[in-house]
């Protein structure tokens, strides 16, 4: 089953933010995390809720960056300024590239203008919400653990989606939060985002199958429970072998031109998905890098 509406998952887990744009606020004994940064644009909505459900944001002991695209990092900056003992955490990948200035530089302007298509620019007004050189934290690996009194979270390392990708799981709830890994809950679609490595996403979702699952949280249109939820790493699978397939055909049909397949790939997304949150020509990037790790596996 599907949920798109912030509000309480469980006892100890809340999802925030907006449809298209979310994160989860895990709380134990002895801390609470946020999980994911999210679009920037969603802050006034977070800060809001969880005024309403009663979260304190002077709880959080950390917030986990699951990786470093600007969809998910979004709101780091304000609760890191706000709240400067919060630690902030991430891949050493993902620490690299938020080190660059020209990642900076691109980051908060994807920001701005996935606000303004959402026109959810004046909620950013007077907030100090983006990117600087000013926030730095903590690095996580394979294999390491966050404990939180109760609950705790295990840290896979995940490239594919990213190079710099991360999952999280929590094993009482069976809950994973694995970002851009797993596939989007699109409507009542799953859409396999595999931006930078179709064979590495593979194997990624791969090392989640053994994981039993109640709860997968998305990054982006809410999170998904129950029966579905059990069996959404194999729906992911299943969706990119399909995805892949279609895009070495639409690759094969236009000669081999990287730049043509990937504009026929994105306007083939847009009729079918005509409302996604992301810009047309910010994805058509994406599918660009995806055709050129095609071009170089034949």
């Amino acid at each position: 089953m599907r949920h798109r509406q912030a509000g309480k998952i469980c006892d100890g887990l809340w999802y925030l933010g907006r449809e298209e744009s979310g994160v989860y606020f895990l709380k134990g004994r002895e801390g609470a995390v946020l999980i994911n940064g999210g679009l920037a644009h969603i802050l006034p909505d977070v800060i809001a809720q969880m005024d309403a459900f009663g979260l304190d944001p002077r709880t959080l002991t950390k917030i986990l960056i699951l990786h470093s695209h600007f969809d998910h990092i979004g709101i780091v900056p304000y609760f890191k300024r706000a709240w400067p003992a919060i630690e902030v955490c991430a891949s050493a990948p993902a620490w690299s590239i938020l080190s660059m200035p020209k990642a900076i530089e691109v980051a908060n302007t994807f920001s701005l203008l996935a606000a303004k298509m959402a026109k959810a620019e004046h909620g950013l007004a007077g907030r100090d919400y983006t990117w600087r050189d000013d926030i730095r934290g903590t690095t996580l690996k394979q294999g390491d653990r966050i404990d939180l009194g109760g609950f705790s979270l295990e840290i896979h390392e995940m490239p594919g989606h990213s190079s710099c990708s991360i999952a999280a799981y929590e094993p009482s709830m069976k809950a994973l939060f694995a970002s851009d890994t797993v596939g989007i809950p699109y409507r009542d679609t799953v859409f396999p985002s595999a931006n930078s490595n179709m064979a590495q996403y593979l194997e990624s979702l791969e090392k989640l199958r053994p994981l039993p699952l109640a709860i997968v949280g998305a990054d982006h249109y809410g999170y998904v429970t129950g029966d579905e939820a059990a069996q959404y790493i194999a729906a992911t699978t299943q969706e990119a072998r399909k995805l892949d397939a279609e895009m070495r055909e639409i690759f094969q049909s236009r000669g081999g031109d990287v730049e043509a397949a990937a504009k026929a790939m994105n306007a083939l997304f847009f009729e079918r998905c005509p409302d996604y949150f992301i810009s047309s020509d910010i994805l058509e990037g994406v599918f660009k890098q995806m055709m050129k790790h095609i071009a170089k596996t034949i």
